[in-house]
């Protein structure tokens, strides 16, 4: 009798606990890989999206599991290029997909991709489609809209530039807090890039560059600016577009990009009068530092750098490789002449000219750049078979703006200090650090 009452203690002590958590761990469709679904990859997996299958329900899903699985194990999607293991890990609207859900996604689909209680599925979510802004949704609509002049996209043929100028409709200066380009549904396909620089007059009354307002190429949601800087939106100002197409077969008439401008008010507490000035400019890589003007041999690989400085303190608010077809990584590293220093800011080792990602740093975590200090920019190209992305490995490749021409640069929102910012911007870099450390100690403690 001791013997039974032994055995069933033991069994309901630990085998009985293990069993009922089995039973609670299953992964279904219904109870968790639905969520991961609709947090990942709905975006663009909709009807109207431009992802090449929908995944909104069960029977959508199911048929493609294995290369779900393919896919978020190797990390190809959701489409984020942006490294995992070194830099700056603390990114805004970060697309990466957790481990967790990876390891779920894998083991959903190893399990026979079961579909579960239909009762434990999510609501329903509508996100943005093509030709829609996707910052709607959590700022609202756009403040302030600008669109260039209609222009009919060819079927077919080359590239294409459009570069008109249009007037902001902008009466008072104001400090934008997000802007977001958005190429037109039926062109989304065939719009490579959209450049909107703003144009001021100068005391001739003659049209002046100002500052750039925004940069879209494909794939890339918007930009948003950190409290405490200010990206100006000039009053009485003329927007300059340059739209490169690329016509994908579909012929668009008065086709028609546009730009949406948020603005801060009194609601966000933020005071224009204290706010350093932010710009976002594109920064260039050339071959050894010498020129822009490079050429990649037939099956042929290059490595390009640039180096830039300021005679002040920046703060670097975000990152955005630019390449073309055979750009295939780039890096920012910032060296220290005063310590001989190297930092590994950020890098992108399995970068994709189909997605151009501003990389945009959490509050606390951007960059501070001394003076002096040198920002290193190196770009890498594979013009062999090996790049998935490369239409022709026996072409030599020379930079320039076509399609199949190659570029390397980064676009860099920079926010330029004084001594006194940048002393304080540290300061609270240091009670920040001390207040995490203060607080892991009292975890431990408490432990």
């Amino acid at each position: 009798m001791i013997k039974v009452a032994l055995v069933w203690l033991i069994f309901t002590v630990t085998l009985l606990p293990r069993l009922a958590g089995a039973a609670e761990e299953e992964i279904t469709y219904s109870n968790q890989v639905s969520r991961i679904i609709q947090d990942n990859c709905q975006i663009c997996h909709q009807p109207g999206g431009i992802g090449p299958m929908s995944f909104t329900n069960y029977d959508e899903v199911r048929p493609w599991a294995p290369l779900i699985r393919l896919k978020v194990a190797e990390r190809e999607m959701p489409p984020y290029q942006y490294d995992h293991d070194i830099g700056i890990q603390e990114l805004k609207n970060d697309w990466r997909m957790s481990d967790e859900d990876i390891n779920t996604i894998v083991a959903w689909v190893d399990a026979g991709s079961p579909i579960g209680n239909l009762e434990e599925l999510p609501p329903v979510k509508e996100f943005p489609v093509p030709g829609e802004f996707h910052f709607a949704k959590e700022l609202g609509p756009p403040d302030h809209i600008i669109k260039s002049e209609k222009w009919d996209v060819p079927a077919s043929g080359q590239d294409y530039w459009w570069e008109p100028r249009v007037p902001t409709g902008i009466t008072e200066s104001r400090c934008i807090k997000a802007v977001e380009t958005i190429p037109s549904a039926a062109a989304s396909g065939s719009t490579h890039h959209g450049v909107t620089t703003l144009l001021t007059l100068d005391e001739n009354g003659e049209w002046e560059w100002n500052s750039l307002l925004s940069e879209f190429a494909m794939g890339k949601l918007g930009e948003k600016i950190p409290k405490g800087a200010c990206r100006v939106a000039p009053a009485n100002s003329m927007v300059e577009w340059s739209i490169h197409y690329y016509p994908d077969g579909k012929a668009v008439a008065d086709d028609q990009v546009t730009v949406g401008i948020w603005y801060y008010d009194e609601e966000d507490e933020f005071d224009e009068e204290t706010a350093y000035f932010q710009d976002v400019d594109n920064y260039y890589l050339s071959k050894n530092g010498e020129s822009d003007d490079y050429l990649i041999p037939p099956h042929g690989k290059l490595m390009t750098q640039g180096f830039h400085s300021f005679d002040h303190p920046v703060r670097l608010d975000s990152w955005q490789p630019h390449m073309h077809l055979r750009g295939v990584a780039m890096s920012m590293e910032i060296f220290y002449p005063a310590t001989g220093r190297t930092e590994l800011v950020s890098k992108v080792s399995n970068w994709s000219a189909g997605w151009n990602h501003s990389h945009t740093y959490e509050d606390g975590f951007q960059p501070l750049v001394p003076v002096g200090a040198i920002i290193v920019l190196t770009g890498w190209h594979d013009n062999t078979a090996n790049n998935p992305w490369n239409p022709d490995p026996d072409q030599w490749v020379t930079s320039g703006q076509r399609t199949g021409d190659e570029m390397s640069h980064a676009w860099i929102a920079v926010t330029h200090l004084d001594e006194e910012g940048y002393q304080k911007l540290q300061e609270e870099r240091k009670d920040s650090e001390a207040r995490t450390v203060a607080t892991l100690g009292k975890v431990e403690l408490n432990d």
